[in-house]
This record gives C-alpha cells, structure tokens and sequence, in this order.
C-alpha cells in the first residue's frame, strides 16, 4: 500500500485513495466492458452481446422460420427481462436492423410490419410489429442444443445464455459490423456468404492459401443496396491483408432515351447506409447554390425500388461529364471504412486480417464439431447401455420374468445374475408388456445395428483430425448452395469497376461571376458583384476605411497572409456579399493574434510567390503550400518576437528588389530557396532599421516605383545590383519617402 493511503480502521470498510487512481480504476473498468460487452463483435460468430441474446430469446420462444410470427414487444421484454438488462429502445433498434434488408446483407430476423425505409424512416412501435428468426439466424443456432458452446449465468443467476452462438453461417463478414468503444472502433462491410464460404473452404483444402488465392473466391464487398465498388485491385488486397482501409461505392445508372433527342439519368442502386431522402435534399440543396451546373433537376420516383431521375440542363451534357460532378460533389459515391477490429476466441481486442478472420472462424467450427461429435458420442453410448439390456431380455425372457415376478428385490437380482448395470436393471423393470413383442425386439436390434455403425463412425472422426475438416469442408460447401444462391445470395455490388479515364474538374463547369473582395482596416470583410474600378466609390462603418480589394471569380480560392506569419483559406463564394459591410473576418477564420494585419490575393495554381519579414528574411513558396482548408489556417513564414510578415508578392520574373530605410538591392530570384514552412534566407544586410518592401520583376523592363503622380522606370540598376544577403546601396534620389515601390 502506497505511504499516503491511510489503512482502514478495525470494522471499517472504506480506505482512503488518490482521486486519480480511483478514476482511472472506474474509468478502465467502464472502457473494458464498453469495449467487450456492447461494441465489439466476436470474431467467431460475428455478434454482439446484445444480438446474440436477442436471437437466444426468439429461440427459447421457437420463434422458428417455420413458426409464427410473435410481438416484438414480447421478444424485447424477455430480452430485457432475462439477459439484457438495458433500455427497451436499443433492443428494438437492435432487433429492427437485424430485419432491415437495406441494413443487413442476410437478415438474421424476419419482421412483419413497418421495420423502416431506405429513407431513414423509423419503424413502428415495438407493440405494432412482430417478428421470427429467418433460416440464416437458425443456421447460426444450429448445434446449441448439443453442448456445442459454453454457457454462462445471465446477470441475476436465474438463467443461462450462451457465450457464442455455433454459427454455421459466416455472419461477421456476411452480414458486417459497426460499432465504437471506448478508444477503438470497428467497421465491417457485409460480403456475399457464397464467396466467403468458397473462401473458407481454399483455406480448409490449403491451410497454406495466400491472401491472393482467398480473394479470388471473395473480390470484395457485396452491400445489400448494391453499386459499384471502384476502389483498385491493389487497394482492396491491402485492406485486407492489414484489416484496415476503405472501399468506394457509386450508385448504379443507366441513361434513358426520351423523345425528341432528350434523355434522363435514373439511379436504382445507391451507396450502402446512404438515405435516400436526405441525398436528395442534398442534391437540391446543391442544385440551389448553382454547384452542379449539368443538372436540371431531379425527381424520385421510387417505389419499394430506388428510382431516383436526373434530369440534364442541356441535351448536349454527356451523361457520363454529368454524373462525374454528382459523384464528386454528392453521396451518390460513398466510402465505407474497412477496420475489422473484433473479439478474438480469448475475448481480446484485435485487428485481423482476412485470412486471419476466416481461420479463427474455421477453428470454431472446429471446436464446435468436436463438441458436437462428443455430445452425440455420449448420448449413443447412454442408449446402447439400454439397448445391450433390452437384448438380454429376449435372450433370457422366461429367467428375466420370473425374477421379476418371484424376487423381492428384482433390480439387485437382475444386476447379479446378468451383470447389468443399474441403468440397465431400471430400463427393464420399466419396460411395458407390450414391448415383449418378437417385432419389438426385431426394431431394437436394428436400433442398436445403426448406433453401433454411426458410433463407430464418429470414432473415426475423433481420431481424425483430416476427417474432421473434410466434415467441415461438406459443411461449408451445403452453407455456400444454401445462401449462395437463388436472389439472396446473388452478388449485388458489381466489383472491379475501374474509374473513367477523363478527370472531370467541377469547377470548369460551374457558374463563374465576377466580384471585388474588399477587406477593411478593421478586419470587415465583403464581396460586391463586378469587377470594381480604382474609382469606385465604397462605404464603410463610422472610423473605418480600405485596406485592400482585388478582382476575383466566384470560383476562386482566396489566400489571406498575416502578419502573425499564418496563411489563411476562403473559398469566394463563401464571402457575404450585398450592400452591407460585410463579417468580420476573425469570424470566418481563427487568428492566433487578432491584432495581426492581413494581405489577400487569389489563388492560382502553379503561382509562386516571394514571403518576407520585416527582419529581411524570406524565401519563395508555391501557391499550394499556402492553402489552408482549417479555419485556424497554418503558419507558414516564422516570426520572432517584434517581426511581422512583410510582403507576399508573386515570384515572377527573374530579380528581386528590397528595400530598407535607405538602402535598394537587386540580385537573382533564383538565389532565393523554394520552402514550404520556415524563416528563410537573409535577403538584405540590415543594420539599422528594417525591411520596407519587396517585389520581383524582369531585369530587362527595369525596376519601376511610384513617383509623385506616375510611375519611374529604372533601366540601368548596375549600381544596386548584387547578391542576396549583401548591404545595397543608397535609395535612388526620388524613390518615395515611405521607401515602398507603390507599383
């Protein structure tokens, strides 16, 4: 015990503890049984406690595919009641998505009655809908009854449940996971059961089968909604060889001719766990802010079929130029993450790979036919002790009577004088006349013929560790014809469909209008329509004035430079624009110093541009190291303490021109380092005072600067030519006062 704990007085229960350690003893406590007991599946038959309990309740009430069908709220109470003791709502939502056949690839819960939509829709109350266990939640419950699995008390001790389901049926990778625990999560898509079995039996046939051999059985994913899956070959088997990674699903369309020349997309597949209302609303949405420039309109005329109609502005749109900038800019492409982070068989958090998934789902399988083969060992064995005694009758009929009739204590008597077992002696008192008959005893040796031969059988199997699998093989091999076929096991995601060769760029179709982005001395920022002139007149609040407006396109990205050294991103459109002043900019971005001032310019790709300090350092940056999509932005240029980012000008032409208080130098561009973060070089030898400007040209036209109402072109610059980091020279006579080129 630590020195600061105070042992616990004589009859006192309690001790003192540091806050710290208790919490963190609580805290791992609650992450453990968040993690084990709600959000990871078992790798072995691909449940949760709470579906598994739920499918252990269906069966204890024999709600069999081949029974009726029972309340859902009568389900959820003995859930609840019995073995999950937690609110009624996340059981029904558990139990309705078991029985949605958007949600799960292989529903393992048949309801009757309104379960929800595609739409996002809620199903009905619980009291409203009923429910029973479909022929793949029966598959998965096959052999429980045979002391195939452990089970467990429940969490009062008044029942029994079982630990894991013997799960004949793929369920982890047919039908998928999700969940999110304390500190990890997992994501599984669903898969078409054939091809995993097909799978499982390459690795049964070849213990030593590589991941390449296994996908060619299973290419991929198989979503119960359908699409296409695009992600490339390579990507798919690094998913699967790390257990992490993702894969892209489009919708499914096809163009339909109308009259007249006209035509119209309709969509009939969408992504896996998209809602169809809200892709719509975003569509509209989309459509309403003028992003997706190809699209007329767009109509849905589902049914119990997704049938969703993408009408063009034009007919001259390419339908495919069209569909390329909704797949860009809307959920009609999706990518559903790959984490297959389960329960191993010890109860322990994993990431696994697919091979490794489908080996420990094997080594059940495993488990559970010797279990099995145990079990019905044992209850031959029981039933031939009887059967070996009933034979002893009709040999010894006339003997066996009359100890019975004559003796006093006939079981002893028939114990000795036979030596049977006292099993044997109790299954022959018990014996009813009629089963004396000579056609009674033609059956029981027949019975006993047929337990001899399948106990011998199965004794093979015992010792046989080949036989064994070759059994799990004909097993694997019944589930993939059973629910490898017919419409539920057909695949529905059409695999290896590889991207359009054209890259579309949406922004080359959007709808360009040109506006002025004025930013004001106090950090007012708005856009007005048009390209303003010099001479236009603008209005500000009461005390404030133009700091800075440039010409740009509604398009355009918008890169605002600090002087605190951080580089800011706004997208053009996102500036409000109208008669009035605008927002105030540290609403749209984050700035670390308020106090900072602020230069802007458009972005354009390709672009470099030179960034100075007023300490003289600097360096050229491409136009792509300084976008920044965070509202906090990122630091580019490094300031010290009294510095401030000076100049961002475009790195154009071959020579640099910087200015002090009093001195100009001109030297080479190509002097200056290309850096995407940092301080930079020393351009000027500073000895007193500070850089004042900078801005790159071509050494042929000259340097030019503001003088008095125009503009002075220096040609001959020899005398202040020289190399980066020297002193320059004395500022030419008539260069302005506030030594800033102005031009």
């Amino acid at each position: 015990m630590p020195d600061d704990l105070t042992p616990p007085a004589a009859g006192d229960a309690s001790r003192e503890t540091g806050l710290a350690d208790a919490l963190s003893e609580r805290y791992l406590a609650y992450a453990l049984s968040t993690i084990v007991s709600r959000s990871l599946p078992d790798v072995r038959d691909g449940l949760k406690p709470v579906h598994r309990r739920l499918l252990w309740a269906m069966h204890q009430l024999r709600l069999d595919p081949a029974a009726g069908f029972k309340k859902c709220a009568r389900i959820v109470g003995d859930v609840m009641g019995k073995y999950h003791p937690h609110g009624d709502s996340s059981i029904y939502e558990a139990l309705v998505r078991q029985a949605q056949d958007f949600a799960a690839r292989y529903p393992l819960v048949d309801g009757q009655g309104n379960f929800g939509n595609i739409d996002g829709d809620n199903a009905a109350a619980m009291r409203y809908t009923e429910a029973r266990l479909t022929e793949v939640a029966q598959a998965l419950l096959e052999g429980i009854e045979e002391d195939a699995v452990d089970f467990r008390a429940t969490y009062d001790g008044e029942e029994r449940e079982p630990v894991v389901l013997p799960a004949a049926f793929p369920n982890l990778l047919a039908n998928g996971a999700a969940g999110i625990a304390v500190g990890m999560a997992t994501s599984i898509p669903p898969h078409n059961a054939g091809e995993v079995c097909a799978a499982a039996l390459e690795l049964v046939r070849n213990p030593k089968a590589t991941l390449d051999d296994l996908l060619r059985h299973m290419p991929g994913p198989d979503f119960p909604t359908g699409g296409l899956l695009v992600e490339s070959a390579a990507a798919i088997r690094e998913a699967y060889a790390t257990g992490r990674g993702g894969f892209r699903i489009r919708a499914r369309w096809t163009e339909e001719k109308l009259k007249g020349g006209a035509w119209q997309v309709v969509v009939t597949e969408i992504p896996y766990q998209v809602q169809k209302s809200r892709l719509i609303e975003q569509i509209a949405e989309l459509l309403e802010e003028k992003k997706l420039p190809l699209l007329g309109d767009v109509r849905d005329e589902s049914t119990d079929k997704v049938r969703l109609v993408l009408e063009p502005k034009s007919r001259s749109v390419d339908p495919k130029v069209m569909m390329e900038t909704l797949f860009r800019a809307t959920a009609l492409e999706s990518r559903f993450p790959l984490n297959m982070n389960v329960l191993d068989a010890d109860r322990t958090p994993k990431v696994m790979g697919l091979k490794e998934v489908l080996r420990a789902w094997l080594d059940h399988r495993h488990v559970v036919l010797v279990r099995r083969t145990e079990h019905r060992l044992a209850a031959i064995a029981r039933r031939l002790e009887i059967l070996d005694g009933y034979l002893i009758v009709y040999l010894n009929l006339d003997e066996v009577i009359r100890i019975v009739r004559e003796e006093d204590r006939p079981k002893e008597a028939l114990m000795a004088r036979f030596s049977l077992s006292e099993v044997q002696a109790n299954a022959i008192l018990d014996m009813r006349l009629r089963a004396l008959r000579r056609l009674e005893e033609m059956e029981i040796g027949k019975e006993h013929r047929k337990l001899s031969a399948e106990q011998k059988k199965l004794q093979g199997l015992m010792k046989s560790e080949a036989k064994r699998w070759e059994t799990i093989g004909g097993e694997l091999e019944a589930i993939g014809r059973k629910f490898g076929a017919g419409p539920l096991g057909e695949r529905r995601t059409t695999p290896g469909v590889a991207l359009p060769d054209t890259v579309v760029d949406v922004l080359a179709f959007a709808e360009k209008e040109p506006i002025t982005v004025i930013l004001s001395e106090k950090g007012w920022i708005r856009a007005a329509k048009g390209h303003l002139g010099a001479d236009a007149e603008l209005r500000f609040k009461e005390g404030d004035a133009l700091q800075i407006a440039i010409h740009a396109q509604t398009t355009d990205r918008i890169v605002l430079l600090a002087t605190n050294g951080r580089a800011y991103t706004l997208k053009a459109d996102a500036i409000p624009r109208g008669r009035g002043d605008g927002q105030p900019l540290r609403l749209m971005v984050e700035m670390t110093n308020e106090d900072a001032v602020v230069t802007m310019f458009v972005h354009a790709e390709g672009r470099r541009w030179l960034l100075a300090s007023t300490d003289a350092k600097g360096f050229v940056a491409k136009g792509e190291d300084l976008l920044a999509e965070k509202r906090t932005g990122k630091q580019v240029l490094l300031v010290e303490g009294g510095q401030e980012a000076l100049v961002c000008v475009p790195a154009a032409g071959d020579s640099v021109a910087v200015t002090t208080d009093a001195r100009l130098l001109v030297f080479p561009l190509d002097q200056l380092p290309e850096m995407t973060r940092g301080r930079g070089v020393q351009l000027i030898a500073l000895k007193d005072g500070e850089l004042k400007d900078a801005k790159t040209f071509a050494l042929k036209e000259g340097l030019a600067w503001r003088h008095g109402n125009g503009t002075r072109v220096e040609t001959d610059l020899r005398p202040w030519r020289g190399n980066r980091g020297g002193p320059g020279k004395t500022l030419p006579t008539g260069f302005p006062r506030d030594r800033r080129f102005g031009v």
